[in-house]
């Protein structure tokens, strides 16, 4: 029954606004132009595990000048690497105790300082493993971009080509490139009556918090070998300490490969027409394809990509702002699909560069990654939700040494799913949901016991942590979660009770969980379903929500009122419940943090997350003000990159967080009946859309 209302109220929202959208027009009038060498004003090309970006040459020819901007990534899934580890260290050095109060002492992967070996085992373990640089892909134009003249370069988005037209030393040059949507390699055409040379260079990695990944004066670290060739191919072995891959390059038209350094080889075009196709792997193979194939493979796959998935188009709006808001939500559509649909969940600089040395964070999972259920393309997110199955051994180690049932899904990971100590990360507890919620989401967009099946242990003992991590409060008959970091991390884990975004969190996933042990005929959890009766409500003071319970002071201490407006989440992000939240209350402190936040603290994903609570309030106006927000963590580059600071130059949270406000302000949410309920109905926001599906 409940399956079939679902369908009906899926279909009925779906014909809501379903209109025939000219979708390649709306594409094409979005795609990036860039007209100089800008750093930030990089492009990339893309499968969703594997990606390289390029300058205004089309392809990296200035990584070193490029290095604090958007720089020039080749970076993949399975790309990583660890410095050796001569002291021996484990995991367990980096652990600690803690007592919260619920009668053990508790150990966390934290960044222990008091201690020097247990303080550089955290560090080793946070470093360790790191994404890498696969190699760079450039034309030899010296060693300066001002050199470089008349840029004229446009990312074609729907048939996946960058085509770049360039001057040096009064030569004209022609590059397009492109990426295969299954295999790692990227094809690449050059035309010049100049000199055409394509230089391949490594760098050892720099094991750096966030960087390019390049340290270029370590050759003696590194190795790249020579280990076959023919008259049109040749095959690179990459050695890095433990780590090894290969490179592999298949060219047209006659060119000559030689070695010019340790690990630098250059391809000497012999004519003014060079085709190039160059594979990243982790086992050698013949060169596989040619240009021409790469690029009717990208454009099959982009085609159906665009003509897939859900559209929106802004075009008959009459507001100024409909313009920049197409702009956003088209390249981040983009950016999603070549950095954020891999095998693993991404980390937020994607494949372009790596933040956190490179590793994942499971509480943006979310951000990342919820639309691509929302916008039609369920299956981009189920691959690196599959993932969760090869991290369950830890995740129940973890909630297992924490005295706690079921699995507690670490912060910070890697593909192995290893732990990295934080002592920020380790006591959060806002990612846990996100798996249940997540694969709520594939089963709302493909309804089938496929899905259940899949996906029922590990929604089942995800539910099980959150119901034993919820400690029963007797003297007042209630619920109450404590013992964490909340997704505001201004809060101290030994103090914090009842976070308000963690509280709607926990009451929706229990919720999710119960449901699905329902659809499989099973008994629903007693302990669940009492926690979802009793639950704290959200704390206030003064008709104002309270970042924590134990936070009184919330609006007179300043730090109080930075980082994320977390408390907007909930109820943005989950569906509304009038035990747990007043809704005049909300709409107050709502207005509060519009008028008074620190929004220069914020993130990318905030201001998404303050639209989302706005269209749920019905104040629409408010819902596109905050994703249009002028504020420099608001910021869209050229590329739809979500600028951040000198150190985030791009965010991809904030991408995910837009489409996801987005579809909501489109589809709504169940029980929403009106179309378009996140846009004002004043005759300025004529948004048309198709394929959207609507949140829980």
């Amino acid at each position: 029954m409940k399956k079939t209302l679902l369908s009906v109220l899926l279909l009925f929202s779906l014909s809501l606004t379903a209109q025939n959208i000219n979708r390649k027009l709306v594409i094409e009038r979005n795609n990036p132009h860039v007209e100089s060498m800008d750093s930030l004003n990089s492009l990339s090309v893309g499968n969703g595990g594997f990606a390289m970006t390029v300058d205004g040459t089309g392809l990296q020819s200035f990584p070193k000048s490029y290095s604090k901007g958007v720089p020039l990534g080749t970076m993949s899934d399975w790309g990583w690497h660890s410095f050796a580890n001569p002291e021996n260290y484990k995991p367990e050095e980096s652990w600690r105790d803690y007592d919260f109060g619920r009668g053990r002492k508790e150990p966390y992967a934290t960044q222990i300082k008091d201690d020097q070996r247990k303080k550089t085992a955290g560090n080793w373990f946070r470093v360790n493993p790191h994404r890498l640089h696969l190699g760079t892909l450039g034309l030899s134009l010296g060693s300066n971009p001002k050199d470089i003249e008349q840029v004229n370069q446009t990312l074609d988005m729907w048939d996946g080509m960058i085509r770049s037209s360039f001057i040096y030393k009064g030569k004209a040059y022609r590059v397009e490139t492109a990426c295969d949507p299954t295999f790692d390699m990227i094809a690449t055409h050059v035309q010049s009556k100049g000199n055409i040379a394509v230089d391949i260079r490594f760098a050892y990695p720099t094991g750096g918090h966030a960087d390019d990944a390049c340290d270029w004066n370590k050759d003696n670290l590194h190795s790249t070998m020579l280990v076959a060739q023919d008259k049109s191919s040749a095959v690179l072995k990459r050695i890095i300490d433990e780590t090894v891959y290969f490179v592999m390059l298949r060219w047209e038209g006659s060119a000559k490969f030689k070695q010019k350094g340790k690990n630098f080889y250059q391809l000497q075009a012999k004519s003014a027409d060079l085709k190039l196709t160059c594979e990243y792997a982790e086992q050698a193979s013949s060169a596989r394809k040619t240009f021409g194939e790469v690029v009717d493979a990208a454009k099959d796959y982009w085609n159906h990509y665009w003509q897939k998935g859900a559209m929106v188009d802004f075009g008959q709006c009459k507001d100024a702002r409909a313009k920049e808001m197409e702009r956003r939500v088209v390249l981040s559509q983009y950016l999603l699909a070549i950095q954020d649909a891999g095998e693993t969940p991404p980390q937020e600089t994607g494949l372009t560069y790596n933040s956190w040395f490179g590793k994942f964070h499971l509480e943006m999972i979310l951000w990342h990654q919820a639309q691509f259920a929302l916008w039609g393309h369920s299956e981009l997110l189920e691959r690196s939700l599959s993932w969760y199955f090869k991290a369950e051994p830890n995740a129940r180690k973890i909630a297992e040494r924490q005295g706690f049932k079921g699995v507690r899904w670490m912060k910070m990971t890697d593909p192995d799913a290893g732990e990295a100590p934080s002592s920020v990360g380790s006591f959060l507890i806002w990612q846990q949901p996100h798996l249940i919620y997540l694969a709520e989401l594939l089963y709302r967009a493909n309804p089938s016991p496929a899905i259940l099946q899949k996906y029922a242990r590990l929604v089942d003992e995800t539910a099980e942590f959150m119901g034993d991590f919820a400690e029963y409060d007797q003297e007042h008959d209630r619920y109450i979660l404590r013992g964490c970091i909340a997704a505001q991390e201004t809060l101290p884990a030994a103090t914090t009770v009842n976070p308000p975004f963690e509280l709607s969190q926990w009451h929706c996933a229990l919720k999710i969980a119960q449901d699905w042990r329902v659809r499989l005929g099973k008994t629903r959890e007693p302990r669940w379903d009492d926690i979802l009766a009793k639950i704290s409500p959200l704390a206030s003071k003064d008709s104002l929500y309270l970042a924590a319970e134990t936070e009184p002071d919330t609006y007179t201490k300043e730090r109080m009122f930075s980082d994320h407006p977390a408390v907007m989440g909930a109820i943005g992000l989950f569906p509304y419940n009038s035990r747990m939240i007043d809704f005049a209350k909300m709409k107050k402190t709502e207005q509060w943090i519009w008028k008074n936040w620190k929004w220069n603290t914020s993130w990318g994903w905030d201001y998404p997350m303050m639209a989302m609570g706005a269209a749920r309030m019905g104040e629409p106006e408010n819902a596109v003000g905050a994703l249009l927000m002028k504020q420099q963590k608001n910021t869209y580059l050229v590329s739809g990159h979500n600028y951040q600071d000198g150190r985030l130059r791009l965010y991809l949270p904030g991408n995910g967080g837009l489409l996801m406000a987005v579809a909501m302000m489109c589809a709504g949410w169940d029980g929403s009946i009106h179309p378009n309920p996140g846009f004002p109905q004043d005759g300025n926001w004529n948004v048309k859309w198709e394929d959207l599906m609507p949140l829980p």
